[in-house]
């Protein structure tokens, strides 16, 4: 299969390559990007994403309160979860809900992060990001509060 490359110039003035659309007609030796940074393929890729993500935890860690609070929640939580359900769907579910509340904490601290990267200006739209972020952790919280009272309090 053939892919076209469009050329775009990335925000900090690097050319990058855009996959498109397969055409007809294009040389299927061309290799198509996303990124002129992004080159590594096969295990290389993975020991580098790998080293990336174990970064980003370190980060979230040593920067982001929420996350260092939640984390002892779950510290708490997820040997409970063992103990408290009765079945391997039980577990799943107690556990599933703690750890989705890590996620969601990451993803909202890496928009806020972004945000903050823009500008420290006081804006609409960098606020309505930002509170966005923080409602997606807060039903995270409420779901997982249900998920706990339902399986472990009301069984």
């Amino acid at each position: 299969m053939t892919i076209a490359l469009r050329r775009v110039m990335s925000w900090d003035g690097h050319t990058a390559f855009l996959d498109c659309r397969p055409l007809p007609g294009y040389d299927d030796s061309v290799t198509a990007r996303e990124s002129p940074f992004k080159g590594e393929t096969g295990l290389r890729r993975v020991i580098s994403a790998t080293r990336n993500s174990v970064a980003g935890l370190r980060e979230a860690i040593r920067c982001e309160d929420a996350f260092r609070q939640e984390l002892i929640l779950a510290a708490v939580a997820l040997p409970l979860a063992c103990w408290f359900g009765q079945s391997g769907v039980e577990r799943a579910l107690l556990i599933g809900s703690v750890l989705l509340v890590l996620i969601v904490e990451l993803l909202n601290s890496a928009v806020e992060a972004t945000v903050d990267r823009i500008s420290f200006e006081n804006h609409r739209l960098a606020k309505r990001a930002k509170d966005i972020g923080s409602a997606a952790v807060l039903l995270t919280l409420l779901n997982a509060a249900c998920i706990w009272v339902l399986i472990v309090i009301i069984r």
